[in-house]
């Protein structure tokens, strides 16, 4: 089972929940797979995450927290714990 966990923005989508578990094939999957998934499980979630056939660039993805830097091609392994974090914004630097 791959568990994604699910920031404070998106949990409207997961119903509340931190996190969210799916379930790949043996030997894993593409992260573009993972996300499918998940928004089958979390419908509509899929739109603030996506932008342009790609994962939003305001938003990090952390697998076995190491960061993605294939996007959604990237593999995840079948028992991965995958993070998604958006772009902080705001204040004012002095």
């Amino acid at each position: 089972m791959v568990t994604i966990h699910i920031p404070t923005a998106f949990r409207p989508f997961s119903k509340g929940r931190e996190s969210v578990e799916v379930e790949l094939p043996e030997g894993g999957g593409s992260l573009r797979r993972v996300i499918d998934l998940l928004e089958a499980e979390c419908p509509g979630i899929k739109g603030p995450l996506m932008f342009e056939g790609g994962v939003h660039p305001s938003i990090a993805v952390f697998i076995n927290d190491e960061q993605s830097s294939q996007g959604i091609i990237e593999h995840v392994p079948e028992d991965a714990e995958i993070r998604l974090l958006p772009a902080m914004g705001g204040g004012v630097i002095a």
